[in-house]
């Protein structure tokens, strides 16, 4: 049971003006006003002075203050020729008794860093508990081929929304006097198109026009037997993921809340992150990290990345083998901020616990890290560990780490759930966890010269959160080396178009990763993942990657015409008229030879060897016809 008592302001006024009349006090405002002096400040409102009680300065001395002497007793000053005001100002009290203890008083601020002679015990680890089972969310008993692991990230439906918005940026381009013919797009050609797309991240040329270049020793014959060369580019010039005519309206709604700037991939970008969450479940230790995607117009720069200039994604991947789970296009100030900042709102909105589940371990880098981000993760039962910058460090210099102190130094202090560590390698290196004890004794090796200027091996103390942080903090890293290893991007003149190709790289380099997943389950050795791509882009073409063997080219070689086998009768018997000499010179000249191959009779003898030159001639009239051929079906 508890009982409260609420105590509150109590205002006298005392106003000896012209007319002398004198305000009053009853017993029980004197008995609240003098035995509650110690809480209460007696304010005199003069000119120019001013009483207070309870040990407060004063300029109006202590005659002037009220006394009890009389029921009722006026409220008098040492002058009472000036018109006064007092102000009783009574602080709000509030009094309670319980039988349960007093609240603990709040931790105070840490004062002093510590040494790894001090233990670090305020390290709490919390359960592991996901929502779901980690790893691929398919059915392990079926066998998925690399395309269907590539249409669980580009499904039909979204394929067909494709095909219809780029149908309709065609014709609209059309309308607008571009000089090209167009067909429909249909789902099929699409593929095609795609599988040429990673055909040419696999088959690096610099020009797109030079993969159907001809009469060249470094002609190549599969793209041309795909798709023509300027049906690619004229369906890669007009591919479109969002409706164009929604398109106007969204622009219309530029500079209001309601213009939405990510229009043009919504509908892309919506479905691949959804297939990114639903295919795959991550392990505990996750991280969230900056890409960058290469791009010539309004960009980002960003100078610790081999990609400087281009847009930035933020990504949340798996630490153990870099499989994207989610991710977001910032694409400037977000009108749904939280008041956190950037980084604060980005891991926020990326690590959602009712998606992930509980326990998790998130390695951040000193973008992010910040005391509030790790205290309302914790609450959230997620754990967080992160290199933290020098505003965020404890103020407490007592016993902290200089730069004069030899390599591996430590000094950390805990505050909460929080612990700050700096250690002392090649220069200071700072990081904060809640995950993490200060110090396991674990250490590491570092090679550099010792006081008589030799390299030498030295084993150095190390942190467990430093250990950790460098052991899965590398997520983000691994799916950008993924993805740039055979990477689809394009150079273009169009941001939407720049996104597309870089969501073909999410899609197929997730598809890969589950490829592993689904082989290291089943205990065997999953193909490299070139050839995976080699097999995604055979399929996507609807072509198989076993080539049948070149057969030998057949030799054109002079028989008898007529296999006589008297020899007598070889040279006169079964003759036959030259083709070459009855179409050159219109004579009717008989030969007993005849071509192997063409079954074609010709003259070979010393003067007149047209067997070489009818050969020579119809060669060159093959390849003119084929060059005919190739371009009517370009046109």
């Amino acid at each position: 049971m508890e009982d409260s008592t609420e105590h509150h302001s109590v205002e006298v006024i005392l106003d000896d003006s012209d007319s002398g009349a004198v305000s009053l006090l009853s017993d029980e405002e004197w008995e609240l006003l003098l035995d509650s002096s110690t809480d209460s400040e007696i304010e005199d409102n003069g000119p120019g002075r001013s009483s207070t009680l309870n040990g407060r300065p004063s300029s109006t001395p202590t005659s002037a203050l009220p006394t009890r002497s009389s029921s009722k007793r006026p409220l008098t000053s040492s002058t009472t020729s000036t018109p006064r005001r007092w102000k009783i100002k009574r602080r709000s009290r509030s009094t309670s008794r319980s039988r349960s203890p007093a609240d603990p008083k709040p931790a105070a601020q840490p004062t002093r860093w510590n040494s790894t002679e001090v233990t670090d015990t305020g390290c709490s680890h919390k359960k592991f508990t996901p929502s779901r089972k980690p790893g691929h969310q398919l059915n392990s008993h079926g066998s998925y081929t690399p395309f269907d692991l590539f249409s669980l990230f580009l499904d039909r439906s979204a394929v067909s929304v494709l095909c219809n918005n780029t149908n309709k940026q065609a014709a609209k381009n059309i309308a607008k006097g571009k000089k090209y013919t167009w067909t429909r797009l249909g789902a099929s050609e699409f593929y095609k198109f795609l599988g040429l797309t990673f055909y040419f991240s696999l088959v690096k040329i610099s020009a797109i026009v030079d993969y159907w270049k001809t009469n060249s020793i470094f002609s190549l014959p599969f793209p041309p037997k795909i798709m023509s060369r300027d049906r690619y580019r004229t369906i890669s010039w007009n591919v479109h993921m969002s409706d164009p005519d929604k398109d106007v309206d969204n622009d219309k709604k530029k500079g209001t809340p309601e213009y939405d700037k990510l229009f043009r991939v919504r509908p892309l970008l919506d479905t691949l992150t959804t297939a990114c969450k639903s295919c795959y479940h991550p392990r505990q230790n996750i991280s969230v990290d900056e890409r960058m995607v290469a791009h010539t117009g309004m960009t980002q720069y960003m100078r610790d990345k081999p990609t400087k200039w281009g847009f930035k994604l933020f990504v949340l991947a798996d630490s153990s083998n870099g499989y994207t789970v989610d991710f977001s296009l910032y694409m400037g100030k977000s009108k749904f901020s939280s008041g956190g900042g950037l980084a604060y709102d980005t891991v926020m909105s990326l690590v959602n616990p009712s998606f992930l589940g509980g326990g998790y371990h998130l390695y951040v880098d000193n973008f992010y890290t910040s005391p509030k981000l790790f205290r309302d993760l914790y609450k959230k039962n997620i754990g967080a560990c992160g290199t933290f910058r020098d505003r965020y460090c404890p103020p407490t210099k007592s016993n902290a780490l200089k730069n004069k102190d030899p390599r591996g130094t430590i000094r950390w202090l805990r505050d909460g759930p929080l612990v700050f560590v700096k250690w002392k390698d090649s220069r200071q290196v700072g990081i904060c966890s809640t995950i993490h004890p200060a110090f396991k004794g674990e250490t590491v090796d570092r090679h550099y010269k010792d006081a008589n200027g030799k390299w030498a091996a030295h084993s150095l103390p190390c942190p467990n959160p430093i250990i950790e942080y460098n052991k899965y903090m590398g997520g983000v890293d691994l799916s950008d080396q993924l993805i740039q290893y055979y990477s689809v991007h394009h150079t273009t003149m169009r941001w939407y178009r720049t996104m597309f190709y870089h969501f073909l790289d999410i899609a197929a380099t997730n598809a890969y990763i589950l490829h592993k997943e689904l082989c290291k389950e089943k205990k065997r050795a999953p193909g490299t993942h070139r050839e995976f791509l080699q097999e995604l882009t055979a399929q996507l073409c609807g072509v198989s990657m076993a080539v049948p063997p070149a057969k030998a080219p057949e030799q054109h070689l002079p028989v008898a015409v007529s296999e006589q086998t008297d020899v007598s009768k070889r040279a006169s018997y079964g003759r036959r008229t030259c083709v070459h000499c009855r179409h050159t010179i219109q004579k009717l000249q008989s030969t007993p030879w005849k071509c192997q191959v063409c079954e074609v009779a010709l003259c070979l003898i010393a003067d007149r060897n047209c067997f070489q030159k009818w050969h020579q001639e119809h060669k060159q009239q093959q390849k003119q016809g084929e060059q005919e051929l190739q371009q009517e079906q370009q046109q």
